[in-house]
């Protein structure tokens, strides 16, 4: 800070100037000690000047309100809204989520450092703070057939980069553990920097070794326990509440009824539709909920807040306090904790403001590439034996790998596998380099009757992925995505009865929001009208299963793999 800058905050700090805007009669949360204060907030400059009784040029009565530091969503992929980054930083800033810690990896498996470079120009005038984690595996897995690989070498470009944090989720834990010569690389790279990690249900020896490797985070933990093993390792726990994977309820729970200490968590979506966000909430759901669950507001309050700034090194974020960010979320008290209003850098944001849509390059807009598929690829010769079953489990986005015995009917002298109530196709078809690629696979726990759903959002390679009750309607829904460029789409009964199109990098809609709400409110409406679980949503829980680093059981375009084993099936049944 220059010296005659210094001296004219010094002035008003000291209450011998007024400061230039000051927020009065306000509940400050002191997030660095947990406590509510009665006092002003004064401003200038977009920074906090003090906390105390001030004067302002401009003043705004809070009339008793409480007034917090803005919210941090320490874990998230803009790419899973479904609509361009900069209309869910806007939309998500206006629940009091001001600073956003974005990993870009879903873009980089289409699209490589051009994915990145989307996303980091799409949110370079975002009214919030946008921070970017370089995506560490990409692929996921050796297994993986996406669009694009990243290298050690390929990152070096971008660690002068202002917003480029430190290194994103390193989703392949066993090469961290087994000394892969390229992940260390990449871990070598980042040594200074905060290395967040992607660990669900590591033995204690490799959970060490994990995190002996360096990472710092975690956001797959899925109960209490498994969160407990990793904090007691030294790590960041950011709890997850996304439209899939709900695992804040379990481990807050936890938390309660054993009196944790806290210091070490925080909030995270991960992944969250923007109907859900505008529904439900973002960070601000998180902590409303964490408090219905008995946890003290304060606590709930320095997870969204100063302990994410603090994990990420964000000090100029995180606490109202003199020379930090003048980022604050108003809440009309501390019970209900509604959000009144948002400011970032000491400016109202403006509710429902329209944003711009950045145009998106037209590279980025034909990423679908196949040829040669045809309803006859879809069939599932049963050779009379039990099956390898994909379980899947309501708001969850783990599987079980359930060995069982599956429908079947004989046509020409050949038995083939057929749906039924409780047992679905689900297929993964190739759609970055025309490879060809297809694996057939099996699923129970899901639902659909009578048609078919598709997606081209496949974490995190991105291939099609397909299921349905049928060959038909399954057939009908890829070749809607193939035409579309990319999507979401629903079949009934022989007919398209829904397409949402995804054309960039068939990830996200530049349509605007209404559109993709509009889309959305109809078909998953419908999806669950045809059997899909109300626990699941249709099309995220669907985006998981051909993602092979996430326990036990899931599918890809070279067929099923078996994630414990690291083992690939050709096909699900047993020989």
């Amino acid at each position: 800070m220059e010296l005659e800058v210094y001296r004219r905050y010094s002035q008003m700090a000291r209450g011998l100037e007024k400061a230039e805007l000051v927020f009065k009669n306000g509940r400050v949360f002191s997030s660095g000690t947990g406590e509510f204060i009665e006092g002003d907030v004064a401003v200038a400059d977009g920074i906090v000047i003090g906390v105390g009784t001030y004067e302002g040029e401009t003043e705004i009565d809070l009339d008793g309100k409480v007034i917090c530091p803005g919210f941090i969503d320490s874990h998230l992929h803009l790419e899973s809204t479904l609509v361009t980054p900069g209309e869910l930083v806007r939309q998500a800033a206006q629940c009091g989520t001001t600073t956003f810690i974005v990993d870009p990896h879903e873009s980089a498996n289409v699209s490589g450092t051009d994915g990145i470079d989307y996303i980091l120009d799409q949110t370079e005038d975002a009214p919030a703070n946008v921070y970017v984690m370089m995506p560490s595996c990409v692929p996921a897995t050796h297994v993986d057939d996406n669009g694009c690989l990243l290298t050690a070498g390929k990152m070096k470009g971008y660690l002068d980069h202002p917003r480029i944090l430190g290194l994103g989720e390193v989703m392949d834990a066993p090469s961290v553990i087994n000394g892969s010569i390229a992940m260390h690389e990449k871990l070598h790279l980042f040594h200074d920097r905060v290395k967040d990690g992607h660990a669900p249900f590591l033995s204690p020896g490799d959970l060490a070794a994990y995190v002996l490797g360096g990472i710092d985070t975690d956001h797959e933990c899925v109960d209490y326990e498994y969160a407990m093993s990793e904090a007691r390792n030294g790590m960041y726990v950011l709890i997850r509440e996304g439209s899939a994977a709900r695992n804040l309820d379990a481990i807050v729970k936890g938390i309660v009824e054993h009196h944790t200490d806290t210091s070490v968590f925080c909030f995270c979506t991960d992944d969250k539709h923007i109907e859900e966000i505008r529904k439900e909430g973002h960070i601000n759901y998180n902590v409303k909920r964490t408090v219905q669950l008995g946890l003290p507001v304060e606590k709930a309050l320095q997870m969204a807040t100063i302990q994410p700034a603090r994990c990420y090194g964000l000090h100029q974020l995180g606490m109202i306090a003199p020379g930090r960010q003048a980022d604050f979320v108003i809440l009309d008290n501390v019970t209900d904790l509604n959000v009144t209003d948002v400011y970032h850098c000491g400016k109202k944001i403006i509710r429902d403001e329209k944003a711009e849509i950045k145009p998106c390059p037209p590279y980025l807009k034909n990423t679908v590439h196949i040829s040669g598929f045809s309803e006859e690829r879809l069939k599932l010769k049963h050779p009379g034996t039990k099956a390898h079953v994909i379980g899947m489990l309501e708001r969850q986005i783990v599987t079980k790998d359930m060995i069982e015995k599956v429908p079947w009917i004989e046509k020409n002298g050949q038995k083939f596998f057929v749906s039924d109530g409780e047992y679905q196709k689900i297929a993964v078809i190739e759609r970055h380099k025309n490879t060809g690629k297809m694996g057939v696979g099996i699923v129970k726990g899901y639902g659909i009757r009578g048609g078919a759903i598709a997606s081209s959002v496949s974490h995190d390679s991105h291939n099609i992925i397909v299921v349905g009750d049928n060959d038909h309607d399954m057939m009908l829904a890829v070749k809607e995505l193939i035409r579309d460029q990319g999507g979401y789409v629903l079949v009934c009964d022989g007919e398209i009865y829904g397409t949402l199109p995804l054309p960039v990098m068939g990830l996200m809609s530049d349509a605007g929001y209404e559109k993709v709400n509009a889309a959305m409110g109809r078909m998953i409406p419908k999806a669950h009208e045809m059997g899909v679980k109300e626990g699941f949503d249709p099309f995220i829980t669907l985006s998981f299963m051909a993602l092979p680093v996430i326990p036990e059981i899931r599918v890809t375009p070279r067929g099923i793999y078996l994630v414990n084993e690291d083992r690939m099936l050709v096909n699900p049944f047993l020989y």
